[in-house]
């Protein structure tokens, strides 16, 4: 590891306890907090995840959070009418930036969220998790209310991979997960960008930055959001801007290995794309299911638009004049 890593490692990462709820209260001063939760189908838990935000940051006692948004990106199920249930508002992805037709991908749904949010920090949380703790909002914006020099903030955690066991109590391997993280992101970020090897969990979707930078940054339109984000946050502000707070166990629904497949081709495609800037590879990832009569591959098109910086949208622009 490089000595620069090591020493922001020690500068740079906190737990969730470093900065109690009074010191961030006191920081806060006018600064707006946006909170939003990109959903897709998330029924089962997005409820509960606006739920514990409305009560413990959105009271008269704990006014930490502004605005709680959640844009739900075509869901086919109630993730709507719960999340507004709940205390929410919701947006609906398609009606955000008409002019621009929307294309699947989360990335997309986090680009658009910068035009209907208003908050000096927009925090970003999936909403998949289930047992939530209100520490992934507080662990990630306190460093951004108390400290002017922090500009991106990654929250770090154990990630139990569930082996579905069929026992009594299904059997969890603690501190793993991240199997794209492991097996593609980390070891890009350390061959090709070394000054992010300290990241813990550079993919997680718990993050939180001053709308400042995240304006200035082109957002890939898919899983390759996380990485992309990441490495123009690098780029745009340096190493001693960026830090990372654990907050302690997430707990989400976990992907099956197809999926993991088309995650880690988008996302080493927002890599390569940074390196070399230039030509691509076919943009195609090839997978083989089992079916009756044997192994039947099925073809995916690889993520390989990216939205531009919000500052150069136009309406985006009229909003900030008005």
């Amino acid at each position: 590891m490089l000595e620069e890593v090591e020493r922001w490692l020690d500068r740079r990462s906190w737990s969730v306890a470093d900065r109690p709820m009074e010191r961030i209260l006191a920081a806060k001063r006018n600064t707006r907090v946006s909170v939003v939760l990109p959903a897709l189908n998330e029924e089962a838990t997005v409820g509960d995840i606006v739920a514990v935000i409305r009560r413990e940051l959105m009271s008269e006692s704990v006014p930490l959070v502004d605005e709680l948004v959640v844009i739900d990106s075509g869901s086919t199920d109630r993730t709507a009418e719960v999340a507004a249930a709940a205390g929410a508002r919701v947006v609906a992805r398609d009606a955000i930036l008409p002019r621009i037709p929307a294309v699947p991908g989360k990335g997309e749904v986090l680009w658009r969220s910068l035009m209907v949010t208003s908050g000096d920090v927009v925090c970003f949380v999936d909403a998949d998790l289930r047992d939530f703790s209100a520490d992934f909002v507080t662990g990630i914006v306190g460093p951004l209310l108390t400290d002017p020099g922090i500009d991106f903030v990654k929250a770090t955690y154990d990630r139990p991979f569930d082996t579905g066991l069929d026992e009594p109590a299904p059997g969890k391997i603690p501190g793993q997960g991240g199997r794209v993280t492991e097996l593609v992101a980390r070891p890009l970020l350390n061959l090709h960008w070394p000054q992010l090897a300290g990241f813990v969990q550079p993919l997680g979707g718990e993050y939180a930055a001053r709308r400042s930078l995240l304006e200035r940054l082109p957002f890939p339109v898919g899983y390759g959001v996380e990485l992309g984000l990441l490495v123009d946050a690098l780029h745009t502000v340096g190493l001693d801007a960026l830090a990372q707070v654990d907050v302690g166990v997430r707990k989400h629904r976990h992907q099956d290995e197809r999926a993991l497949g088309r995650m880690a081709a988008a996302i080493y495609r927002t890599a390569q794309l940074r390196l070399s800037r230039g030509h691509l590879v076919r943009p195609r990832l090839t997978q083989f299911e089992r079916g009756e009569d044997g192994f039947t591959p099925r073809t995916y098109a690889v993520d390989t638009e990216e939205r531009p910086p919000m500052a150069d949208i136009t309406e985006y622009a009229r909003r900030r004049v008005a």
